[in-house]
């Protein structure tokens, strides 16, 4: 591959970057990847020269990937008194392929930067497709689709799915098809996805990570990258780097209960909405078929009229308070009489953070799981020929370890609506934490923003953190962690981890304003509030 471009490219750029081009395993991945390098050396060059003279163009690029060997070695990293290959060598790493993790990826590749990304399981999505979390919740923030987001969206009514209940503002999606969007939207921007692949450590040097080592199906690996990004969730990256971070409430360590989801198929759904809506008068879902829930839970102030039957099962010994105290479930477009049950909520004494907790948790949760399912169908009109027809691949953390960043968002923020010069997105979700806490919402159009130091800490320079695990208090952490919300925060870490790389300023030093604003995915405008 050297040789390709020694003879197109001058020796003192070849020497200046070393060129160590991973192994890109597809054309669009190489020639982003090719662009990127072009464009930071052309930025310098001269006006009006062009590199050694040669004017390399896109479909040179094209011709050098087709020249490339499919297997091209990269070397070993020593790690643990053994040495381990050198899977890639990029510009951007990302961990973890959640909503916020797959954001970040698309968006560093679509500005140009080689970039990596790595997933512990075969699809993309994180818990909107892993862990049946279904439907993304609204940020209830005017404006706030950022442009990731809107597309998203536009790409799920390509494939015939309207995410607009025309009624609620929750964006309904499918699952499957959700992972073959991402997976197409990843293989359009040149992203290299690394599936089954778990991350294990770091490999540091002073405050700059030089390598990730991974498991893969093969054994042990590495990834070097300039810039890595965190969105694992549980700010795995981070932690193993040296950030601060917190875990749990504040004032009683506890985690957000976990929830153990699934879905439910054979569901007679017009027999269920007649049921709930006309027999039994419920009337706060708004929406019909084929967008309709159903909803209960004990520990709220609202009432719900499926209470009574919940309530009647712990009376005959069939189901626990436990397992009675919160059910929901959503009907999911494109797969009829199915819908996606957001329970059971695991028992708070089960932590998210304790991995021989989170492991019973497992257990118990599947217990729960059955339970319920077997108590609905013998009970609630609609289910009687209904069945457990998948369990999710992952528990929904609703949050476990959050970083300490520059910026640490708190409960004041909210209630504030807090503006910042450098926000990257927006939000009014309001604070939901389960066992905990449950906020009053704020004014219609109100909200408040959240600043990109809020996703970097001074600890580690070439790291930028995404998705729930932020910088942000137990209870402020409550509203923010919403999908949309860890989509957009995702958006603006790769397009900040690009323009750093491009304009050589480390990940934790880009003033997120100063990117000119037509290259922003959000750009604030104050709305009248003092910055913060």
């Amino acid at each position: 591959m050297l040789l390709h471009l020694q003879a197109l490219l001058p020796a003192a750029i070849l020497e200046h970057t070393h060129l160590a081009f991973a192994k890109l395993g597809t054309s669009a991945g190489f020639t982003g990847a090719l662009r990127f390098f072009l464009q930071k050396h052309m930025d310098s060059a001269p006006e009006g020269r062009d590199l050694g003279g040669q004017g390399i163009s896109p479909e040179q690029c094209d011709d050098l990937h087709r020249r490339q060997p499919a297997e091209e070695p990269l070397g070993m990293v020593r790690y643990a008194d053994q040495d381990i290959p050198l899977l890639y060598s990029a510009d951007v790493c990302v961990a973890g392929g959640g909503p916020s993790g797959t954001a970040a990826a698309i968006n560093a590749a679509r500005k140009g930067a080689r970039t990596v990304l790595i997933e512990r399981g075969v699809a993309l999505g994180g818990l909107a497709v892993l862990g049946c979390v279904y439907p993304f919740m609204d940020t209830q923030a005017p404006d706030s689709d950022t442009p990731y987001v809107a597309e998203v969206k536009d790409r799920l009514r390509k494939h015939g799915l309207e995410p607009f209940d025309g009624v609620t503002r929750q964006t309904w999606h499918n699952p499957e098809t959700l992972a073959l969007i991402y997976d197409d939207m990843c293989e359009e921007a040149g992203v290299d996805i690394l599936y089954q692949t778990v991350l294990v450590d770091v490999i540091k040097s002073d405050r700059k990570i030089n390598a990730v080592i991974v498991q893969t199906i093969a054994g042990l690996a590495a990834i070097k990258a300039q810039t890595f990004i965190d969105a694992t969730g549980d700010a795995y990256l981070a932690r193993s780097a040296g950030v601060p971070f917190e875990r749990g409430y504040e004032k009683t360590g506890n985690n957000q209960p976990l929830s153990f989801r699934f879905e439910m198929g054979g569901i007679d759904v017009e027999r269920l909405y007649q049921h709930v809506v006309f027999d039994l008068q419920e009337d706060w879902c708004k929406s019909r078929p084929p967008y309709f829930e159903i909803a209960e839970a004990m520990h709220r102030k609202q009432r719900y009229k499926l209470e009574e039957i919940m309530a009647q099962g712990v009376e005959s010994g069939e189901i626990t308070q436990e397992e009675a105290e919160y059910m929901q479930a959503y009907t999911i477009i494109g797969k009829n009489g199915v819908m996606s049950m957001n329970c059971p909520e695991i028992p708070v004494r089960f932590s998210a953070t304790d991995p021989v907790s989170y492991s019973k948790a497992v257990t118990y949760g599947r217990r729960m799981m059955h339970h319920i399912a077997s108590y609905l169908i013998r009970h609630l009109p609609g289910f009687e020929h209904a069945f457990i027809s998948r369990e999710a691949a992952m528990l929904g953390a609703r949050e476990s370890w959050r970083i300490r960043g520059k910026y640490y968002l708190v409960e004041d923020d909210y209630y504030h609506q807090s503006r910042f010069h450098d926000a990257v997105c927006r939000t009014a979700w309001f604070i939901d934490a389960h066992g905990e806490k449950v906020s009053e919402k704020l004014p219609q159009g109100g909200f408040y923003e959240i600043p990109y130091r809020s996703l970097v800490a001074e600890e580690v320079e070439n790291l930028i953190v995404a998705g729930r695990c932020i910088s942000a208090s137990f209870i402020l952490q409550a509203s923010m962690r919403i999908q949309p919300t860890c989509m957009s925060i995702g958006e603006a870490a790769g397009i900040a981890a690009a323009w750093g790389l491009k304009h050589r300023t480390e990940a934790s030093e880009v003033h997120w304003e100063e990117i000119p604003a037509e290259d922003r995915s959000y750009n604030s405008e104050g709305n009248g509030k003092q910055y913060d």
